[in-house]
């Protein structure tokens, strides 16, 4: 299990530094064509703004995956630790509803209905249940990484 979560780990990594490089050329490309020709570039904005949705919801599910998210533990420190594992266990349930009913459940679900009612970016012309589908994706993720241990 160890070696099928750190090829999962090198994938979502690679796919990370994939998307934010293509953000990057993006950013620069609608600067260029902004300043330095008379026609700036129509897709560009749309483009980034898709790029920096799945950046933002994979991100958070490989980060949470790490054990490196952002937690406010300042009461849980102040418990005793067998109060801090049932909190923890609390916490971790949680995220694993979330991640099953709100994620792949209600993203799956938005997925469907705009494929069904063929909805498309106005710029770019792709169906918009491609952009939405990082959500059930990264559902499935947060859901695979809490359900597997997470040696540091």
């Amino acid at each position: 299990m160890k070696r099928i979560r750190k090829q999962v780990d090198q994938i979502v990594e690679r796919f990370l530094v994939m998307i934010l490089g293509i953000m990057v050329i993006n950013v620069l490309w609608q600067v260029f064509t902004r300043f330095f020709t008379s026609s700036p570039s129509a897709f560009t904005d749309e483009l980034a703004r898709y790029l920096m949705i799945w950046l933002g919801i994979l991100g958070a599910a490989y980060v949470a995956g790490k054990q490196e998210h952002v937690a406010i533990d300042f009461f849980v420190k102040k418990l005793k630790p067998v109060q801090i594992k049932k909190v923890d266990l609390f916490v971790r349930f949680s995220i694993l509803c979330f991640a099953l009913f709100g994620m792949v459940g209600g993203g799956g679900r938005l997925v469907y209905i705009t494929l069904k009612l063929e909805q498309y970016s106005p710029s770019l012309q792709i169906p918009l249940a491609l952009v939405y589908a990082m959500i059930p994706i990264s559902g499935l993720l947060i859901l695979f990484y809490k359900l597997t241990p997470f040696k540091k």
